[in-house]
C-alpha cells in the first residue's frame, strides 16, 4: 500500500482538497491559497435549524453524501416517532445519571451545531440524557449506554461531564434499526481522563447521523474510538475543542464497509489553545459493489495556538473491486510556533509481499487474506482496553472477512 505524507514547514499555511483521481497523495501545501476551515462549511454553526439552508449536494461538506438515503433528515421531512429509539444507561458508582428538559443549561455547552441535521437533532429533541462523573472520580467499571433502534425516527442528545481529576470509561452502543440524527457532547474538567467508545452495529437498513462535540479541560486527556460496521448510511461529524492549555486528544476510528453502504467520518480538531495535542488515526476496509468510505479530516491551528503537536492519518484497504473511498485530509496552520503539524493518506489493495511472505510459510492463501486484515485493524482495537468489547469486534471482522475473502 502506497502511502503520502505530507509534513509542512513552519509558517502560515493551508493544506487540503481532494486529491486527483486515481492518486494517493495527502494534498499539496499552497500558501493562503485554499479556503479556510470556517468557511468550506455554507454557515456558521447555529443552534437554530433556519440558520441553514437545505442541502443540495453540491455543498463542500455534502458532495460525498447521498442525500436521498437520509430520509428526510436534512430537509425537515423526518418527523419523529414513538418507536425511534430506545436508551438503556448502567453506570458504577459515583456516576449520576439524569433525564433532562430542553431548558438544562449544560446541554450545548461543547459545541454548536455545524450542518442543518445537527441542528434539526438539537431542534427536535425532547429529553436529553445526562451522565456526570463527579470530581476526582476513578470508575474501575466502564459506563454503558444502549442505543436501540425500534424502526421509527428519533433524534437525541447526550452529554457526558466529568468533573476535575475524574477519569472514566464510555460505551455508546448503536443497534437495532432506527432513522436516527443525534448530537453527543464529552465535557471534560481540568485533569480529566475520559475514553469514549462509540460502536455503529446497526442493522443493515439504518441511517444515523451524528456529531460528537467534546471539549477539553485544562491538561485533561480524550480519547474517541469510533467503530463502525451496520447501517445502510453511518454519518459521523467528531469535533475537539480545548478549554485551556495542556490538553491532549486521540481520536481513532475503525470502519467496515460492505457492499451498498455509505459510511462516512468528518473529523475537525480545533487549536484554539496554546500548547495542546492532538492525535487521529481512522483505518477502513471495504468490500462489495457500491460500498463508500469517506473519510475528512480537519485540522485547524489557530494563531494563538502556540506549541501545538497534532497529527492524523487515514488508510484504506480495498478488499474487492466496486468499493470505492474519499480521503480528504485538511491542514491549516496560522502561527509558525508549533511543535510539529502533518498528516497521511493512503488507500490500496492487499500488500502482496505481506501475502507472500506468509504463503511462503505454509498459511493457505484465504488464512493469509484474513490474517493481514486482522493485523491491520489491530492495533485500534487494542485502544479499546475493555476484553469483552474488543472480542466481540474481532468477532464481527472475522464475520465480514468471511463473507469476501
Amino acid at each position: 500500500m502506497a502511502e503520502a505524507q505530507n509534513s509542512p514547514t513552519l509558517g502560515s499555511a493551508r493544506a487540503g482538497g481532494p486529491p486527483p483521481a486515481g492518486s494517493t497523495t495527502a494534498g499539496s501545501i499552497a500558501v493562503a491559497a485554499e479556503s479556510t476551515v470556517a468557511t468550506r462549511m455554507s454557515a456558521p454553526p447555529s443552534f437554530d435549524v433556519a440558520d441553514f439552508p437545505v442541502p443540495h449536494g453540491r455543498e463542500e461538506e455534502w458532495r460525498f453524501t447521498p442525500l436521498e438515503r437520509l430520509r428526510g433528515l436534512h430537509d425537515g421531512t423526518a418527523v419523529a416517532t414513538g418507536d425511534g429509539v430506545k436508551v438503556v444507561i448502567e453506570a458504577p458508582s459515583g456516576v449520576t445519571v439524569e433525564t433532562v428538559g430542553r431548558d438544562d443549561e449544560r446541554l450545548g455547552r461543547a459545541g454548536m451545531p455545524v450542518d442543518r441535521v445537527a441542528a434539526q437533532a438539537y431542534s427536535s429533541f425532547r429529553q436529553a440524557s445526562v451522565v456526570t462523573v463527579a470530581k476526582e472520580a476513578v470508575l474501575t467499571e466502564p459506563v454503558r449506554i444502549a442505543v436501540h433502534g425500534e424502526g421509527g425516527v428519533a433524534y437525541g442528545h447526550q452529554v457526558i461531564e466529568l468533573g476535575a481529576f475524574a477519569e472514566a470509561v464510555v460505551v455508546i452502543d448503536h443497534t437495532g434499526d432506527a432513522v436516527l440524527a443525534a448530537n453527543v457532547d464529552y465535557v471534560l474538567g481540568d485533569g480529566a481522563k475520559l475514553t469514549v467508545v462509540s460502536v455503529q452495529d446497526w442493522d443493515d437498513t439504518a441511517v444515523h447521523v451524528g456529531q460528537h462535540n467534546a471539549l477539553v479541560g485544562r491538561d485533561a486527556s480524550f480519547k474517541s474510538v469510533v467503530v463502525t460496521f451496520g447501517g445502510d448510511l453511518v454519518r459521523l461529524h467528531p469535533r475537539v475543542a480545548y478549554a485551556a492549555p495542556g490538553g491532549e486528544a486521540e481520536l481513532f476510528g475503525l470502519y467496515f464497509t460492505d457492499k451498498g453502504q455509505h459510511q462516512e467520518h468528518r473529523l475537525l480538531v480545533d487549536h484554539n489553545t496554546p500548547h495542546c495535542k492532538s492525535n487521529a488515526v481512522y483505518k477502513g476496509a471495504l468490500q462489495g459493489d457500491d460500498a463508500h468510505a469517506v473519510w475528512i479530516g480537519d485540522v485547524l491551528i489557530q494563531a494563538a495556538a502556540e506549541g501545538t503537536d497534532t497529527y492524523e492519518m487515514n488508510r484504506n484497504l480495498v478488499l474487492t473491486d466496486g468499493a470505492r473511498v474519499d480521503s480528504v485530509p485538511n491542514l491549516e496552520i496560522e502561527t509558525g510556533e508549533i511543535v510539529g503539524a502533518g498528516h497521511a493518506s493512503a488507500t490500496g489493495r492487499f500488500d502482496d509481499e505481506q501475502l507472500f511472505y506468509l504463503q511462503s510459510r505454509g498459511i493457505p492463501a484465504e488464512e493469509a487474506r484474513r490474517l493481514v486484515v486482522r493485523g491491520f485493524f489491530a492495533e485500534l482495537v487494542q485502544q479499546i482496553g475493555l476484553p469483552d468489547v474488543e472480542d466481540r469486534l474481532l468477532d464481527k471482522i472475522e464475520a465480514e472477512l468471511k463473507a469476501s475473502v
